[in-house]
């Protein structure tokens, strides 16, 4: 079912500070911040020759990623995205062997412009899942 692995997210406290260190320390390529108002965050995107790393900052207080960030003070790995080829399949599959899937169950538009969903990470490994439509 699942695809190559999209990006692996990463709850961070100062994303321009965050984008500065791989850019400039480890000589990645960075996109711009970009704010994902439907999601409470800000993105932004390391690309790798192999996949992306996405930094999560908190677009506001009610954030999940604020909350996170309660949790996990110096920041860290937030959840990792897996490409599906159709997220509704997908979606049923998952439902009926017993997955959660996070919120309405309907995908909502992620960063990328794409239909995603998440996971319950009790289901995964402690892991929170992201499905995004390749």
């Amino acid at each position: 079912m699942i695809g190559r692995l999209n990006h692996v997210a990463i709850a961070v406290r100062d994303i321009a500070a965050a984008s500065a260190l791989y850019r400039d320390t480890l000589g990645a390529e960075v996109s711009a911040a970009v704010p994902q108002v439907e999601h409470g965050v800000t993105t932004v995107f390391v690309t790798l020759p192999n996949t992306k790393i996405e930094f999560l900052e908190p677009l506001g207080a009610d954030s999940p990623i604020a909350k996170f960030l309660e949790r996990n003070p110096d920041g860290g790995i937030h959840h990792l995205c897996y490409e599906v080829d159709d997220i509704i399949v997908a979606r049923d599959q998952l439902k009926a062997s017993g997955a959660r899937v996070l919120g309405s169950g309907e995908p909502k538009i992620g960063a990328h412009g794409k239909p995603v969903l998440f996971l319950h990470p009790k289901d995964f490994n402690g892991t929170l899942v992201e499905l995004e439509q390749a």
